[in-house]
């Protein structure tokens, strides 16, 4: 960690921090001592126990000191000095703890070391008296798998029990008593156990009194927030009643459990009830929660009246002790006393004379219930209830409120008589008090029990807003009284509700801590330090209801009293205050009650000790004061009794002299500070930066909640948009105050901490703190320039005028004469002003270090970036005040429609000079510059232009512009004429930089770092803007959003009309240009148009893709907005496929040329030529019936000469004039072939009519008597030339070649470029994501092959390489490979490559061969010199085929197989036969020489003899050579394969024989034979023609093409082998 060693560049002094002085308690006028005898090294932190001490130095080391009677050494029991802890060196300890008599630590990592008094097993080791050395604790959470060690980040300590926060913000306990929190019976804990109850929960610290728990929790979300069940978990009652009676209604929320727990619903939920009664513990007759309700068993509790505040008009009051537990709503119509203190004191004698004259009737009073009226079925009221008691009770109690409260008399007396009921009326013994406390004060205590009966209330009091206007005034244990006119105006819905409280902030609440906390209490509460209102323990944490919503930021827990600090710096406190320890009056209270430290100065940091309490306060110098509150020791010449006595007032001491205080400690008899001394003013600045915050926070609480929420709660603020200003104001005041409260309380910890420059959360993350005041900013001047202040003067005079003295102080504003507004505003804009004191202070901080220091460049930088922005915010509320002027004086009518609070003036033309070129004579034009629009006005009328979309430039005076200005709109141009040329440059200027900041965003905050933003000279050509067109026709009311180019579309955008119709893609000067998507609703189908594709002059040209709303669906090109070249068309809503399609050329949106329609629905196929959209010319028809047609078409129809071919075989060719309809001459060939010649008329299928000559060949008939023969298939259908010549005219127009072939070669590469960017342009905003392999081909296609010099072989592979690429990436509509292969089809290949040679030329080797080269057909060494030059044959399908076979080869194979299907049956059949025989076996049978059979075999290295039985042994690696003829693609590929077989078997026949030899094909077919059967190729017959049919002409003489011819040998020789 950085924080472990020091910086050198540091600020000077440092060693001088953590001084440590210790303090005798009870003694105020005597001057600590310091510590010293360890070294002197800077403490971070102390803790105090009863008689010992550690401390916690920087580098992570731990001493301690005092009595130390667990050591094992005498002289360390009593040592004159800090003791090293030794066990810990090596372990970096970050904080410490101590409990009255034991101390614990936590390591860096997590770990909890504990040490000390362990007897009631408070250092979690199991029967052992003490533990000496520190030792480590083992916290597993036992609810995950595996078992996982639970770091810790903070640990408290009691005087029997330990306490450890985790970083999951979960509570871990150990040690004896109910102060655990957990549920067992069974003492001591020594394994820690995590405190269930609050789990869920994030707490953010624990506190340990003597006996009694207090943790800090993070509030729940409100979302986190349960539904509020209707009865109480634990007693079964109604948590909310409300009782209507004649002239008043009853309501009360106020429910406190009698058995001592609160409602949980996680108690009900998850967790079985505790045992009935657990005891006593000790001798002072603590009686435990009771779950059993109908049990009869006594509860120590008495009956109290509690005091009572009434709620005072006067807003300003903001420190009200609500100490009752109901209240009224609407305070004024209450009485108010002036004394409360008075009431109260009435209030308590009222209710201690109450309580004496129950006992005195043998009555014991019970706690009160919220007040059903409807009895308790299951219940019997006893006879001993006294009503006299109760009816004394409620007259003198209201007696003492007012008159009003006389009506709850009877429903009180009846309800209070119920309650009682409600338990046996035993009586119950109380154990004495312990120490020095007298029986009045035991009464005081009973008198407060029920003060905090609240705290078990459901009602979320957190809001704010609740605060202020709503409270409730009644007497504990009676029903408030509340008349139905208050109902009815409670009952009103709100017009205007704005939570001033600021939701979670997200960045914020991550590095700041937080500030909606509650806090939680339980253990033992016999003095009311648990802060339920009653002295009653708790096993489980309690929620103290009082302090919801004060945003609590520590708390601290002492001897029996507990302390809580807000972020207002305010402190409460309850529980003991035997000796004042409370820092209020001199009685206990049970229920938080604000600590009266210092009027004027906030308390910002507490320590709270044995019956003591420390407040350290904010000066008026920064200097921290020390005030001391609690125990006095008598000195010397008092003439006071031995006991000792109390503090009546937190009382200041000296300490001045010592420094500056960071931290205090408490223990019993001393307590500790910390101090740091302020070298070169390092530490005065620290604490004047946290010092002001606080108080800065304080002062923007009282402006939020005395003015603000008043304000908002005002009628008749005026319009709706006016009251959403002030109340986005209010939220954005809100979200700043808060984090000024945030950014307080952290400093607070900074300051107990290594206060390192660097971690200032100002400095570390500035940008927090900067958006939120520019925030504010822009919602206040927002709210001046919409007149929100002038809107306020009507409707707040009069609370403004009630509380002007209130404005004056709160603003600093001293002179009387100021107006109310006024002060009002300087007030809005107060938190501005605190950016210069961030700058100063954070500047002061920067002079401690050295000027090269990182240290100092970090502070310089910051100072400079919050002075940057508080002048930047300060011009901005000029901007808005200069606004708000020109809307005065701006004609009424325009003003609404122009009028919007983000809108600033800039300048208008009445002061600056501007006229309209060619304007009229009495034409008036006003020019208006915005910051976000140029507003063109005319006497009424007015148009406004948008900034983002405005271009200015000068004209020069040779196009006769003097002092010109041409200004270009998305549709509209024109000229501005100023008078002189100075006053041309500032429209100038004043435009450009206006446009410029309307680009960038509202969001100008100078840059970080920076003395002033940057304006750049002129704003960008080119630019991002959305625009609604207003002129032009076709594109009226249409939004654009997207590029521009000097005023024109231009670029990626998006384009929408209002009837639905939207385009996004590209355009090019206004128009869709390029890749884009359009759709078009169709309202009649509620359905839409979907064309995805290219456009070019805003019309759809070239490839696309267009889905119409009627289901049919066109892939290919476009032309005009219309279908043109190659396409296909998908027809039909059928699921699974389309009932039909076409595929073919289309002209002007008309089928034209050659097509294939496929009728799915009629079962038919039509291949052919079209016009105008039917079947115009020569086709074929196949149905799925198994008839075949090919013939002329005219009009949809067969008419012409034609062929029919049925599938029984028989054939007709002839005439025809209709579909399937024979008519003329003809000739009908029948199967076996006979045949009938003459003339037909009729539909086929249905009889036809034949008038003709039947012929019956037979074997006697001579040549010349044979029918001529019939013309071979095919002859009647499109040739091939004609086909698809609509694709490749497409892709030679791609090329930039108006005719096939015609064209310049760098053009076309050029365009195969531009599609090969757009390909990646769109693959890169498709959703679909490139693999890097595809990413790399694309890439690798931008490099196109060249040579230079003689072809070679190698260019040649180059070239074959870059065509094999494209076609890889050719997935979806890319052009590139159709382009690619049509450049270099047959006689056009040189058109992109031109140095290719003629077909069948051949290429010389640029590498000669190796020398020594095997000759096949000898064995041996090949040196024959007038062997030819070897090379390599160029043909056309030599490079086309491995491009198109690799695509087209799965069906291309199906149709071989199926044609040759008979073959193949047969093939197999005899190939499976004959591998039945072993290796000899069918050796022998194929008459292979025996001299070529195997003798061995190697199998895994080991040699093998060829046994009779061996089988698929011989020969194997040639079998396996051969197998892999059915994994290639093209025919050169499968030679190859067959020539390594050939190659696999010399080299076999070589290792047998041990010599040279010469094949003949006698000895070489037999063996090739075998290979050829053991290799069990399934469809040989259709990989031999398909071989043969596409193979290179030039191969069929050489070596492979008779290698090629063996294999068909031995194909056509397998299916004639006869095995006897």
């Amino acid at each position: 960690m950085d924080s472990k060693k020091k910086s050198s560049t540091e600020a000077e002094g440092s060693k001088e921090r953590g001084r440590v002085h210790v303090w005798q308690a009870g003694s105020c006028s005597v001057t600590p001592e310091r510590l010293l005898g360890w070294g002197g090294k800077t403490v971070l932190q102390a803790a105090l126990g009863v008689k010992h001490g550690i401390l916690l130095t920087e580098d992570g080391e731990v001493y301690s000191f005092g009595t130390l009677p667990w050591r094992h050494e005498p002289a360390e029991i009593c040592p004159s000095n800090p003791l090293l802890e030794n066990a810990l060196i090596g372990q970096y300890v970050v904080t410490v703890a101590t409990g009255s008599f034991h101390s614990g630590a936590v390591t860096e990592s997590g770990t909890v070391y504990m040490w000390g008094e362990n007897s009631a097993g408070q250092c979690a080791v199991a029967n052992q008296q003490y533990v000496a050395e520190p030792n480590p604790v083992s916290i597993s959470d036992f609810e995950t798998s595996p078992l996982l060690a639970v770091r810790i980040l903070q640990l408290a300590c009691g005087e029997e029990h330990t306490l450890a926060l985790s970083i999951s913000r979960e509570i871990w306990a150990w040690g004896t008593g109910c102060q655990l929190g957990l549920i067992t019976t069974t003492f001591p804990v020594t394994k820690p156990q995590k405190v269930e109850h609050l789990a869920g929960r994030v707490v953010l610290q624990v506190a340990c009194g003597a006996f009694h728990s207090v943790a800090l929790v993070q509030c729940l979300p409100s979302q986190d927030l349960k539904s509020v069940p209707e009865r109480c978990n634990q007693c079964s009652q109604l948590l909310i009643t409300m009782t209507d009676k004649e002239d008043h209604v009853i309501i009360s929320d106020s429910h406190c459990c009698p058995l001592g727990v609160t409602l949980s619903e996680s108690q009900a939920e998850n967790q079985a009830s505790p045992p009935s009664t657990l005891g006593a513990l000790g001798s002072q007759g603590e009686v435990f929660e009771n779950t059993q309700v109908e049990t009869d068993l006594p509860v120590a509790t008495e009956l109290n009246v509690g005091n009572v505040q009434t709620t005072r008009d006067d807003a300003s009051s903001s420190q009200q002790d609500i100490l009752g537990t109901a209240e009224v709503s609407s305070a004024r119509n209450m009485p108010t006393y002036p004394d409360t203190q008075a009431v109260s004191e009435y209030l308590q004698k009222l209710s201690d004379h109450s309580v004496r004259e129950d006992a005195e009737s043998g009555v014991k009073p019970m706690p009160c219930q919220p007040l059903v009226e409807e009895a308790v079925p299951n219940l019997h009221s006893p006879p001993t209830t006294s009503t006299s008691a109760l009816n004394s009770l409620v007259v003198s109690c209201a007696s003492a409120v007012g008159v009003r409260v006389a009506a709850t008399y009877e429903a009180g007396a009846l309800s209070l008589k119920k309650v009682m009921n409600f338990y046996n009326t035993a009586p119950c013994e109380t154990g004495a008090q312990t120490g020095s406390s007298s029986i009045g004060r035991e009464e005081q205590v009973k008198q407060e029990s029920m003060q905090g009966k609240k705290s078990s209330s459901l009602v979320d009091i957190r809001e704010e807003e609740s605060e202020g206007g709503s409270r409730r005034l009644s007497l504990p244990g009676l029903l408030s009284q509340v008349s139905p006119r208050l109902l009815r105006k409670a009952a009103r819905v709100k017009t205007r509700t704005v939570v001033l409280t600021p939701t979670y902030s997200g960045e914020a609440d991550a590095l700041l801590p937080s500030l909606r906390t509650e806090v939680w209490t339980w253990g033992k509460g016999k003095e009311g330090q648990l802060g339920h209102g009653d002295v009653l323990p708790r096993l489980q944490p309690l929620c103290v209801k009082f302090l919801d919503g004060k945003e609590v930021v520590s708390v601290e827990a002492g001897g029996s009293h507990s302390l809580a600090l807000t972020a207002k710096s305010q402190v409460y406190s309850w529980g003991s205050n035997t000796f004042g320890q409370l820092g209020h009056s001199d009685f206990p209270t049970t229920v938080p009650r604000l600590a009266k430290v210092n009027g004027e100065n906030g308390v910002w940091s507490v320590a709270a000790g044995q019956d003591y309490s420390l407040f350290l306060v904010d000066t008026e110098d920064f200097q921290p004061g020390l005030y001391y509150s609690g125990r006095q020791d008598p000195t010397e010449g008092d003439n006071l009794p031995e006991n000792h006595s109390g503090t009546k007032t937190p009382v200041l001491l000296s300490c001045s002299k010592l420094g500056y205080i960071s931290r205090v400690t408490a223990g019993k008899n001393s307590f500790i500070t910390l101090v740091d001394k302020n070298i070169m003013g390092y530490i005065a600045s620290l604490h004047e930066l946290a010092t002001t915050e606080r108080r800065f926070y304080s002062k923007l609480s009282d402006i939020k909640s005395q003015i603000l929420r008043p304000l908002l709660g005002l009628e008749n603020l005026g319009t709706a948009a006016t009251v959403q200003l002030l109340q986005e104001v209010a939220s954005r005041f809100s979200k700043l105050c808060y984090l000024i409260g945030q950014h307080g309380t952290s400093l607070s910890s900074f300051l107990h901490g290594i206060k390192e420059a660097r971690s200032l959360v100002i400095v570390k993350h500035a940008g927090l703190f900067l958006d939120s005041y520019t925030e504010y900013c822009t919602s206040i001047t927002n709210f001046v320039v919409m007149g929100g202040f002038q809107l306020l003067a009507k409707p707040a005079i009069d609370f403004l005028n009630k509380n002007q003295e209130l404005l004056q102080g709160l603003s600093e504003v001293n002179n009387e004469n100021t107006q109310l507004m006024e002060i009002l505003n300087t007030l809005f804009f107060l938190p501005i002003r605190r950016l210069h004191n961030y700058a100063k202070v954070l500047l002061k901080l920067a002079t401690c270090f050295e000027v090269t220091s990182p240290e100092y460049q970090k502070l310089q930088d910051s100072s400079s970036c919050y002075e940057s922005l508080a002048l930047h915010l300060g011009r901005k509320r000029k901007e808005a005040e200069y606004t708000l002027g020109f809307w005065k004086t701006f004609p009424g009518k325009m003003t609404d429609s122009l009028r919007k609070p983000e809108r600033r003036l800039l300048c208008e033309s009445s002061n600056r000079a501007l006229a309209l070129q060619h304007a009229g004579r009495f034409s008036v034009n006003w020019f208006i510059l915005f910051n976000d629009a140029l507003v063109h006005a005319q006497f009424s009328t007015h148009h406004v232009f948008p900034l983002a979309t405005l271009w200015a430039e000068p004209l020069s005076e040779d196009t006769g512009g003097v002092n010109g200005l041409k200004i270009s709109t998305p549709e509209e141009q024109f000229t501005l004429i100023s008078s002189t040329p100075q006053e041309k440059t500032k429209w100038l200027r004043a435009i450009s930089q206006a446009v410029d900041q309307a680009l960038r965003g509202t969001a100008d905050i100078p840059p970080y770092g920076s003395s002033s933003s940057v304006q750049r000279q002129e704003p960008p050509i080119s630019r991002s803007a959305k625009y609604t067109f207003y002129k032009d026709p076709r594109l009226k009311d249409a939004t654009y959003s997207g590029r521009w180019l000097s005023g024109k579309p231009h670029g990626r955008g998006i384009l929408k009309w209002p009837d639905g119709k939207m385009y996004s893609g590209m355009f090019r000067n206004g128009l869709e240009d390029g890749y884009g998507e359009y759709r078009i609703p169709n309202k009649t189908l509620n359905k839409e148009d979907h064309f995805v594709g290219h456009w070019k002059e805003g019309k759809m040209c070239g490839q696309g893709i267009y889905s119409y709303a009627s289901g049919e669906v066109f892939e290919g090109c476009f032309q005009d907005n219309m279908r043109h070249g190659h396409g296909l068309l998908r027809s039909g809503k059928l699921t699974s496929s389309s009932p039909s399609m076409f595929i073919g050329q289309w002209v002007m949106d008309k089928k034209a040329g050659y097509g294939v329609f496929d009728d799915i629905t009629r079962g038919e196929k039509y291949m052919g030529m079209w016009q105008d959209d039917v079947c115009q010319g020569n086709g074929v028809v196949v149905t799925q019936f198994g008839l075949y047609y090919e013939g002329n078409f005219n009009l949809n129809k067969m008419m012409g000469n034609g062929v029919l071919l049925s599938e029984d075989d028989t054939i007709y060719e002839g005439e025809f004039s209709d579909d399937w309809t024979l008519s003329g001459k003809g000739t009908l060939s029948m199967p076996n072939g006979d045949y009938i010649e003459g003339f037909f008329s009729g539909e086929w299928g249905s009889g036809i009519k034949i008038t003709g000559t039947y012929f019956k060949p037979t074997v006697y008939e001579s040549d010349k008597d044979k029918p001529k023969v019939f013309r071979k298939l095919g002859n009647l259908a499109v040739s091939a030339d004609e086909k698809w010549k609509a694709v490749f005219d497409e892709c030679w127009r791609q090329l930039g070649c108006e005719n096939p072939g015609q064209g310049e070669v760098w053009k076309a590469w050029d365009n195969i470029a531009v599609a090969l960017t757009t390909n990646r342009r769109q693959h890169r905003d498709s959703p679909e994501i490139l693999s890097r392999s595809q990413t790399q081909t694309l890439e690798s296609l931008e490099f196109i092959p060249h040579h230079v010099g003689a072809f070679s072989v190698e260019k040649y592979d180059d070239i074959k390489k870059y065509l094999i690429k494209g076609d890889r990436d050719n997935n979806k509509q890319d052009l590139v490979y159709p382009m690619l292969i049509s450049a270099i089809e047959k006689k056009k290949e040189r058109f992109l490559f031109p140095e290719l040679p003629e077909e069948g030329s051949t290429i010389p080797l640029s590498a000669p061969l190796p020398t020594e080269r095997k000759s096949f057909c000898t064995g041996k060494s090949d040196s024959r010199s007038e062997s030819p030059e070897p090379g390599y044959v160029v043909t056309s399908s030599g490079l086309l085929l491995p491009v198109l076979l690799p695509r087209l080869y799965p069906p291309l194979f199906m149709l071989y197989a199926l044609d040759n299907d008979r073959e193949e049956d047969i093939y197999w059949e005899c190939v499976l036969r004959l591998n039945k025989q072993p290796d000899i076996a069918l050796l022998g049978f194929l008459g292979v020489q025996r001299k070529f059979w195997p003798v061995t075999l190697s199998i895994l290295g080991e040699s093998k003899k060829v046994l009779p039985t061996t089988k698929d042994a011989c020969f194997a690696s040639a079998v396996e050579c051969l197998q892999q003829i059915s994994t290639t693609f093209t025919p050169s590929d499968k030679l190859k394969v067959i020539q390594q077989t050939f190659e696999e078997i010399s080299q076999s026949v070589l290792a047998t024989l041990q010599e040279d030899f010469l094949w003949s094909m006698d000895d070489l077919f037999p063996v090739f034979l075998y290979v050829v059967l053991r290799a069990r190729i399934r469809n040989l017959g259709s990989e031999v023609h398909l071989i043969e049919d596409l193979m290179d002409p030039y191969l069929q003489h050489g070596e492979q093409g008779i290698m090629f011819t063996t294999l068909k040998a031995c194909y056509y020789q397998i299916q004639r082998e006869k095995l006897n």
